[in-house]
């Protein structure tokens, strides 16, 4: 289908749904607006100053930062509580989720490496906390929300004013039942798949999943893995026992979906152990509850026989990671400005604890992979987001390539992005 016909089959899939009742209470008059292309009447776009004292102040942290030989990190933008990134096609653009209300265009317009202007995207669209963001190669948006699914049509096109074209694939209450809404472990990611479906990490918002809310997650999908079609239909479930996944990404030469676990706290500082998992086909278990990290069993489950039908399903890590590091965002590299061993390579960013008495990360990790497409060695790749005193200076959140090939990397205690760059031999 040419792209022309995209957006006119998107227009009218929003009209539509503009007449029908569902979206967010707060902001269902907007919507039904919005895909009828009427104006809200919303307010201007907050825009971020950039620069200043504070932009100096971040520079100087990263002159601190650990990288290879080779390589170099500078300030590419100052984003209010930034989390996981999207990159678009054309413009360049940046689209950053926050754990709040907000989210950010990002826009380098003069393309010298450091963004121009950092605006509030679709202010006249009420968020509930918006973390994941994902682009589609046809230049779709997708907004995973704590209980909502947003897509933008022509993102690009419409990212210059108040009001966007705003389709609520699914609405407002149905991507997780109400009654399992929480304040904890709901910042989704997403992904668009080589089979161009979308694909959505649910977070289970205990630490160890009671046994009582086992099967109703395990139906849902949540605590687990999900995808549908770009249209809200056809969910299915294709992973669970995950505990909090909040990055994953598909290996572009195999297609294989991979992820990180933040894994249960309260164990001790040094168990249990994070993860990088690799999923060798879809509906797989990856352990939670019975297991809190690698082959650590939690406190509640301890003793319990795992049922057959799980652990015939139970896929072991690729990577244990440090406990409690926090591995949050991650991405397979597929530039050219890296050195070749760089190629097909997983950067992911560890947030760093809050759980342990001595504090470990944040920083970004790499994990190369064998010949058979597993995880051979993961080592860091820049580090230095603590100081002296165990205080951390910036908290890595998510790890996308830009456009140029380099790293972005942001940070949600900075409230700023990133850009690692290679000029070596």
């Amino acid at each position: 289908m040419k792209k022309s016909g995209l957006l006119l089959l998107a227009v009218g899939l929003t009209l539509l749904l503009s007449a029908t009742p569902g979206f967010a209470k707060s902001d269902e008059a907007n919507l039904a607006k919005l895909g009828a292309f009427k104006k809200t009447d919303t307010g201007p776009m907050e825009r971020v100053p950039q620069g200043g004292k504070y932009a100096e102040n971040l520079k100087k942290v990263l002159q601190k930062i650990r990288l290879p030989d080779g390589f170099k990190i500078e300030l590419f933008a100052i984003v209010p509580d930034a989390r996981h990134m999207a990159v678009s096609r054309n413009k360049a653009t940046v689209w950053v989720g926050t754990r709040k209300t907000a989210v950010w265009s990002v826009t380098d317009r003069d393309m010298d490496n450091v963004a121009d202007t950092v605006e509030a995207f679709s202010p006249s669209v009420t968020f509930d906390i918006p973390n994941g963001v994902c682009y589609s190669p046809d230049g779709f948006l997708f907004i995973v929300e704590r209980n909502r699914v947003m897509m933008f049509p022509a993102a690009e096109y419409f990212m210059e004013g108040s009001d966007t074209v705003a389709i609520a694939i699914v609405k407002q209450g149905d991507l997780i039942p109400e009654d399992e809404e929480s304040y904890n472990h709901t910042a989704r990611v997403c992904v668009i798949g080589p089979d161009d479906r979308l694909y959505i990490s649910l977070g289970q918002p205990f630490n160890v999943t009671p046994a009582e809310k086992v099967d109703l997650y395990a139906r849902r999908g949540i605590g687990g893995i999900i995808r549908m079609n770009r249209d809200g239909s056809g969910r299915e479930v294709v992973a669970t026992g995950i505990r909090n996944s909040v990055g994953h990404a598909f290996n572009p030469k195999d297609g294989s979906l991979w992820f990180t676990d933040n894994q249960v706290d309260g164990m001790g500082d040094d168990i249990p152990p994070g993860e990088l998992n690799k999923m060798p086909q879809m509906g797989m278990w990856y352990g939670h509850p019975y297991y809190g990290g690698g082959s650590t069993r939690t406190n509640e489950y301890q003793g319990q026989s795992i049922p057959d039908d799980l652990a015939a399903k139970y896929v072991e890590p690729q990577v244990e990671t440090i406990a409690h590091a926090a591995d949050l965002g991650m991405m397979f590299y597929t530039g050219n400005m890296f050195p070749a061993k760089y190629r097909n390579a997983i950067f992911s960013a560890q947030h760093g604890s809050w759980n342990s008495v001595v504090p470990r990360g944040p920083r970004i990790m790499v994990t190369f992979l064998d010949d058979e497409g597993n995880a051979a060695r993961t080592e860091p790749f820049a580090d230095g987001w603590m100081n002296e005193n165990g205080v951390y200076m910036g908290r890595p959140v998510d790890v996308q390539q830009y456009v140029d090939g380099s790293l972005l990397v942001s940070d949600d205690k900075a409230g700023a992005i990133y850009r690692i760059s290679y000029s070596g031999n």
